[in-house]
């Protein structure tokens, strides 16, 4: 079977990343980088001197390549993604697809006209323990999920092309869609801007899902701890995910609490709060991104739907947004009717 060839475009922060998970892919070939820096091309080039490195990505369509892996800042991503497309390439394109629901929702319907594969880099829906998370929410072992608590705080790293909210909320957003199955009915956010005035690097955001399950994410650019943990509370068991420990990644806590039966006075109300084993499930630690890669070359030769598609990514765009317009409103609470209109689905206040 021949090769997929591949042509990354950018290869500053997290393009490396990418290159040499797809270079170490067995049945793949990258034949070509783009980068307008020449220190990051020269770079990549005495790593891996066959690749054609050239600071204009409009040279692929003049080689042999079949999918462009888009990873430069989140304000090119449409454009790029979309020439891509147009010119007959599958596209891989970082988190987020866009910075709004009308350029998402045109690259889908450009990469379904064409017959493409458009993707997103949805990194943790490639995540072991986040796919664990889900199968243990699915199976019932939690309970009825009350609600999901999520921190993605550091020192850093600024951004001066867009706030906080749309540089760390992807992956939160795209995680609880993933682990339940569904999009959010209502979105609030607030937050602040401590350094520039003009930057929110503070957030929180407030989602309910269907069957009442709430869930709060907490982002941020200036907190003293690198935190990355994700806990899911069941009416029979808890689950606390922390993505920073190397080893033991998941604990299950059968901690709980129960009722009691309709009683006649306040003596007679007691809850009974039970505290039991810690499991601490087996997990195999393999690279998430080496999985996405190879997803998404699975996905072109077989001509199937990725699981991060561009409509996975449209939906997280589209919660955004959402989320980026409360925060701009002092936090307005806003709904998601399930009505068509234009651009998918009426927003309006709650």
């Amino acid at each position: 079977m021949n090769p997929t060839t591949v042509g990354v475009i950018g290869c500053g922060y997290w393009g490396p990343n990418l290159l040499r998970n797809f270079v170490e892919l067995p049945d793949v070939e990258v034949v070509a980088i783009a980068d307008l820096d020449e220190g990051r091309r020269a770079a990549m080039t005495r790593r891996y001197p066959w690749l054609v490195a050239t600071p204009h990505y409009q040279d692929f369509f003049g080689l042999p390549i079949q999918a462009a892996v888009i990873a430069t800042p989140p304000p090119t991503h449409y454009a790029l993604a979309k020439d891509c497309l147009e010119h007959g390439l599958h596209v891989l394109v970082e988190k987020p697809i866009t910075l709004n629901v009308r350029d998402a929702e045109h690259l889908n319907e450009l990469a379904e006209r064409q017959g493409l594969v458009l993707m997103v880099g949805h990194t943790f829906e490639y995540n072991p323990a986040v796919r664990l998370i889900k199968e243990i929410i699915a199976s019932g072992d939690l309970g009825d999920v009350y609600y999901i608590d999520t921190v993605r705080v550091n020192l850093g790293l600024f951004q001066d092309h867009l706030n906080v909210l749309w540089d760390l909320a992807p992956h939160d957003v795209s995680i609880l869609r993933y682990v339940l199955g569904c999009s959010p009915r209502q979105v609030s956010a607030c937050g602040a801007a401590c350094i520039f005035p003009d930057v929110v690097d503070l957030a929180y955001l407030y989602l309910e899902f269907p069957n009442r399950v709430i869930a709060h994410v907490h982002v941020s650019w200036l907190d003293p701890c690198k935190v990355r943990r994700i806990t899911v509370v069941g009416s029979k068991k808890m689950l606390v995910y922390d993505d920073v420990e190397p080893v033991e990644k998941v604990r299950i806590y059968d901690k709980g609490i129960e009722k009691p039966s309709y009683t006649h006075s306040y003596a007679d109300f007691q809850l009974s709060y039970r505290n039991g084993d810690v499991l601490i499930p087996h997990l195999k630690l393999t690279e998430p991104l080496r999985i996405e890669c190879q997803h998404f070359v699975e996905s072109i030769v077989n001509g199937t739907t990725p699981l991060s598609s561009g409509r996975d990514g449209l939906e997280v765009v589209r919660t955004l947004e959402m989320a980026d317009s409360s925060l701009r409103s002092n936090g307005n609470r806003l709904l998601i009717h399930e009505q068509e209109t234009a651009g998918g689905f009426a927003v309006s206040a709650a």
